[in-house]
């Protein structure tokens, strides 16, 4: 339990050493040393008062008077921040489900199910999802918005609502979603605009295409001209010859872009002959582009074909970009619709899962800063997804000490502690979806 006041320590916190920092109010802060039984955490006491973290000390090394709970070397991590979602499209599955869960039948099911897409269905499902996410943990989300014509003006008008309604307890940011040639219209312009009057990000989806060149040019032409930073579904794809990610990155070099660059998936890399992908990361890395890898959607969708194993994970170069330089994220993706089947929001599961996908293991080393402090950087949230003196008094709590304990159980009995005060973890009941499956056959 986490003490009934204002002012109280949770002592033997075992923290992530890389999610420690230094205190961002100017104080002296004593430099804990990793644990020795742990070497990837930290063993602190922790005092939270008024909201913040007030101080960090070795753990066992202050005399304590104030009310405190000893956490007995339970880990602490940093809400998490869940940097690609799709929360407009979230929990149709059991109205409209993918027939062969290939990505050529998701996008069938997504055409296929939009027409229900009006207001209050599009807001009832955008908030089951953001329901999930809080009472996970997750302190900030960043969802891509299907944009297309009328449905803008809808979907845009749902995320500013929730937006406004959840602002004390989320950050939210909205992605624009379109295909790239869209931004050629007048269509695409006005849309740039929408996306510019409620503070958003300026995206699309980059298909190899003879004009995909001129199209990646124009979305940073708006996006200068805005001031929007940009956000690219990138080579969702396990064709070799698909190379969105690396024109993206000549563009930001050409452009001289000054703001910031994300692109997602980026699958084709692990494809490609090594100088290619070499080139490809050199670029990546001098553009000063961050990618979002999305391992549980795309260990769902790619290399699907009826009947037959898959032969690869779909997941990108997670090790070599890190290696490069290049700052690297993970998230959740798509909940429940047809480009994956599962999922509830949750920055541990993707954490978890992500370390058995791709190996983020031995050593784990920093890669527990890729649902936490760099997704948080990658969104321009400087005191997001870390934990140190002076910052908001936001964590997840669990019993687990250590990786091998963390990621072999759900955590469901986790704590998660918002502005210093314990919140209710229960997630909503998939029954408040019931008026969207009543239009579909579960």
């Amino acid at each position: 339990m986490i003490p009934d006041s204002d002012r109280y320590w949770l002592k033997n916190v075992h923290v992530p050493s890389s999610l420690l920092v230094q205190d961002q109010i100017g104080q002296a802060q004593t430099a804990p040393s990793p644990h020795p039984a742990s070497p990837d955490f930290t063993a602190v006491d922790i005092e939270i008062a008024d909201r913040t973290i007030a101080h960090i000390a070795p753990a066992g090394t202050r005399d304590i008077t104030s009310p405190s709970v000893d956490r007995r070397g339970g880990i602490g991590f940093p809400c998490f921040v869940d940097l690609h979602t799709h929360l407009d499209k979230g929990h149709t599955w059991d109205r409209t489900a993918n027939p062969d869960c290939t990505f050529s039948g998701a996008v069938a099911a997504l055409q296929s199910d939009a027409k229900h897409w009006a207001a209050d269905d599009v807001h009832r499902r955008m908030e089951f999802g953001l329901k999930c996410s809080y009472a996970h943990g997750s302190k900030a989300i960043r969802t891509h918005i299907d944009a297309s014509g009328e449905q803008a003006n809808i979907s845009l008008g749902v995320f500013k609502t929730l937006q406004a309604e959840w602002r004390d307890r989320l950050i939210l940011q909205a992605v624009t979603l379109v295909p790239l040639d869209y931004y050629l219209t007048p269509a695409g312009v006005q849309l740039a605009d929408q996306i510019t009057a409620i503070g958003g990000v300026l995206g699309g989806v980059a298909y190899m295409n003879p004009d995909i060149a001129t199209q990646v040019d124009r979305a940073f032409t708006l996006a200068k001209e805005r001031n929007l930073n940009l956000d690219f579904h990138a080579d969702e794809t396990a064709d070799p010859d698909s190379t969105t990610l690396r024109i993206i990155a000549e563009a930001t070099l050409r452009h001289q872009f000054q703001g910031r660059v994300v692109c997602g998936h980026c699958c084709s890399l692990s494809v490609q002959h090594p100088e290619s992908v070499a080139s490809t990361i050199s670029l990546v890395k001098e553009a000063g582009i961050g990618i979002v890898s999305l391992p549980l959607c795309n260990l769902y969708l790619q290399d699907r074909q009826t009947g037959r194993t898959p032969r690869w994970r779909g997941v990108t170069l997670l090790h070599e970009l890190k290696q490069a330089g290049v700052p690297v994220a993970i998230a959740s993706d798509n909940c429940r619709d047809p480009f994956h089947g599962f999922g509830d929001h949750d920055g541990l599961e993707v954490f978890s899962q992500s370390v058995k996908i791709a190996h983020l293991d031995r050593p784990y080393g920093t890669w527990c800063q890729a649902i936490t402090r760099t997704p948080a950087d990658l969104m321009g949230l400087p005191t997001v997804g870390r934990i140190g003196v002076g910052l908001p008094a936001d964590l997840v709590l669990f019993k687990a000490r250590r990786y091998s304990e963390l990621l072999s159980r759900p955590q469901h009995d986790r704590i998660v502690i918002r502005d210093g005060v314990a919140i209710d973890t229960t997630l909503p009941d998939y029954s408040e979806l019931d008026d969207v499956t009543a239009k579909g056959e579960i």
